[in-house]
């Protein structure tokens, strides 16, 4: 197939992604852009499917400063201290723009309704109708998103990979034509579907972070993958299943097994009690949230969105208990940047979750991804509109190199059961062997080998990162590779 030179959108930064922090990078650039939304906008965005809310010390009670004490030790010792410490201090003011742009988060009164999740020390969590945080702050964006007409966006559109020339990149293959362009900013989101059982949407695969790879960026941290203590969990249910809000526990839901006995804390961090529900069904239980007698709200009025998922099963929530379990839910690693966003090839950018900025160290705070792609999302248009960038070149369209192909079959199962919530030196050197003939051609299998790459060098535990062979904290540095550091086939 031939390229396709979008001519008319020469020059402009194009934008990956379209969850929260690709449209905040559009709406804070102060010139045209491009974005690439693989899916109608709202669609295929794990943003929107964000149930739980935002994290924002807004309360009377509250500071940035406790908000950051938090968020260093659900981090586990390699969160960076002066990230954390810019992303929660700039929470409030993110959190007037949203309101200024008419997000509507719910209010007692005239004041902010606040919730409380695991490991916060107070009531900071912000939301929208219970639990449609994610999709209510989208739709918002999503509006003057379209009402901008310096933005141009892509529906349908796949990056296909980016071209570099000395180091530097000069444009990007897209699935509806070649750009040539200066700046690019990555912000596709997670690695989440490369998990048989995932809250993810099928297209976050790595699919960015792997072309950004190929273009010689770094990453870091790529084995921190958290995993979400309750997922809906349906008899041989794989691929996306439905999340149950850490706000369910919040709000004084029980953790019980088939007894009706409880068997954890709930509200510990996400790491801890993931681990104890899946100790328990390996032990041969089922796990349950008790979530009857939470208050005097009914659950399906005080949490909508999670009791429509519940009853497509056959499962009342104001009478019946929630089956759950375990399923990959966040990736706390991703392309190196600097607290402007840059990654480390000169006109390449990258916010959000595709991001690794340094605030979520080994293990992501609930509610602290909503913040950090908004916050991050502004950074990057700062950034990139204070940069110098140089002219690009009218000329030649770039030729299309190898295209993607699709990943083995069952990478899904392969990741899940090797790079899961329990690892080992045999488990992880397997997946690797596995994959590895598969690296130049398939992306899915390039990010599946950072992830196993990474765990196999951290041989410690550490937050959502937990190796049987070696149970102890001993590394407390981060693992930065790139595509050099992999060996060839």
């Amino acid at each position: 197939m031939t390229d396709i030179l979008l001519s008319h959108l020469v020059g402009q930064p194009v934008i990956v992604g379209a969850g929260l922090a690709g449209l905040s990078a559009a709406l804070h650039l102060r010139q045209p852009c491009v974005v690439l939304s693989p899916a109608p906008l709202g669609h295929e965005a794990a943003s929107s499917l964000a149930q739980g809310g935002i994290a924002a010390a807004v309360g009377a009670e509250d500071s940035p400063d406790l908000h950051t004490q938090d968020t260093l030790a659900a981090g586990a010792g390699l969160s960076v201290p002066h990230i954390v410490k810019l992303i929660t201090n700039s929470a409030p003011d993110a959190i007037r723009t949203l309101l200024e742009w008419g997000v509507p988060f719910t209010k007692k009164g005239e004041a902010l309704d606040l919730h409380l999740e695991a490991a916060h020390s107070r009531h900071r969590i912000l939301h929208v109708g219970g639990d449609g945080s994610g999709a209510a702050i989208m739709q918002t964006l999503i509006k003057r998103v379209r009402s901008r007409d310096t933005i141009t966006v892509l529906e349908g559109a796949r990056l296909e990979g980016l071209v570099t020339e000395e180091g530097r990149l000069i444009g990007v293959r897209t699935s509806q034509g070649f750009l040539p362009i200066s700046c690019c900013v990555i912000a596709s989101g997670g690695i989440g579907a490369l998990y048989d059982c995932t809250t993810s949407p099928g297209t976050l695969t790595g699919n960015g972070l792997a072309h950004a790879a190929r273009a010689g960026a770094r990453l870091v941290d790529m084995e921190f993958t958290q995993f979400h203590p309750t997922a809906l969990k349906g008899v041989g249910q794989t691929g996306r299943r439905p999340l149950v809000s850490e706000a369910v526990r919040g709000a004084g839901a029980l953790l019980v097994d088939e007894t009706g006995n409880r068997f954890t804390e709930e509200l510990q961090p996400r790491d801890i009690v993931a681990r104890a529900i899946s100790a328990h069904i390996q032990s041969g239980h089922d796990v349950f949230l008790d979530a009857r007698g939470i208050g005097k709200t009914p659950f399906s009025a005080r949490f909508p969105a999670i009791t429509a998922s519940c009853m497509a099963m056959g499962i009342d929530p104001d009478a019946q208990l929630i089956p759950v379990s375990p399923a990959m839910h966040y990736h706390m690693g991703g392309l190196d940047v600097d607290e402007q966003g840059r990654t480390s090839v000169p006109g390449l950018w990258a916010c959000g979750e595709a991001a690794c900025t340094g605030l979520h160290g080994a293990n992501r705070l609930a509610s602290n991804s909503l913040l950090e792609a908004f916050v991050t999302g502004k950074w990057v248009a700062e950034s990139v509109d204070s940069s110098m960038l140089p002219k690009v070149p009218f000329g030649t369209i770039v030729p299309r190199e190898v295209s993607n192909a699709p990943a083995m079959h069952d990478l899904a199962s392969l990741m899940s059961q090797y790079a899961g919530l329990l690892r080992d030196e045999r488990g992880l050197q397997a997946l690797f062997e596995t994959i590895l003939p598969d690296i130049h051609v398939s992306n899915e299998a390039l990010i599946a080998a950072f992830v196993a790459s990474s765990a196999l060098r951290r041989r410690e535990s550490r937050g959502s990162h937990w190796r049987t062979d070696f149970p102890n904290q001993t590394m407390p540095n981060r693992t930065v590779l790139t595509i050099t550091d992999l060996p060839s086939p």
